[in-house]
């Protein structure tokens, strides 16, 4: 069933917006793989460093803070590329026993799924990190804390002494991007374009609902 759409749909071309979508997914994970290969190399360089100043008597305080945030760029910008590679956890007990339509049914319900996450969780961002509010207030932020009890902006990081924020941004970062790769997976599964492979991340896609 699968192969027959795919055919039908290779016959004829995707709409341009469908294929706009896809291609900016694409293009999303060229950079997300270039940034996870810079981010790891980056932490095994901190990591490294730190070894050898400990060892030789004069460490480098804030070391294990860029470490420990380097990791959470390094997992979020990874999680991200894995939604567009359809490599997150996926549960098959349930759809290794229906037909193909329902499978498949449920495929498009999981991705869709994915996609309400990504969305809600940039409409928390986007609460919670309140740009109008701190713009309205003239990036005082201060002022725009004594007002909103939202101390995001004032706060700094512990030994590099930098804005939480800047650090945090990582968060609508990763929602956005995963909106958009959860978006080109589902305009795939609904068999409006060809599921397109991605042979420079040298993993297979497996057959999973997700």
């Amino acid at each position: 069933m699968d192969d027959i759409a795919n055919s039908s749909t290779a016959l004829n071309p995707p709409p341009r917006p469908v294929r706009w979508v896809l291609d900016a997914s694409d293009a999303l994970l060229r950079l997300e793989r270039w940034l996870l290969t810079f981010l790891m190399s980056l932490l095994t360089l901190l990591i490294l460093v730190n070894v050898a100043t400990r060892y030789s008597g004069m460490p480098i305080y804030w070391i294990d803070e860029a470490a420990v945030y380097t990791v959470v760029w390094l997992t979020f910008v990874g999680a991200s590329a894995m939604t567009r590679l359809r490599l997150d956890f996926a549960v098959t007990m349930l759809t290794e026993k229906l037909g193909a339509r329902n499978a498949q049914i449920a495929k498009v319900i999981a991705t869709g799924g994915v996609l309400f996450f990504a969305l809600a969780l940039f409409a928390m961002c986007w609460i919670w990190m309140d740009p109008v509010g701190i713009v309205s207030k003239g990036f005082d932020a201060k002022e725009y804390a004594a007002e909103s009890f939202n101390f995001l902006y004032t706060e700094r990081t512990q030994t590099l002494e930098w804005p939480v924020w800047v650090l945090q941004l990582i968060m609508p970062i990763f929602a956005v991007c995963m909106s958009l790769h959860a978006l080109a997976n589902l305009l795939e599964d609904l068999h409006l374009a060809p599921q397109r492979q991605h042979p420079a991340f040298q993993a297979a896609n497996p057959e999973a609902v997700n």
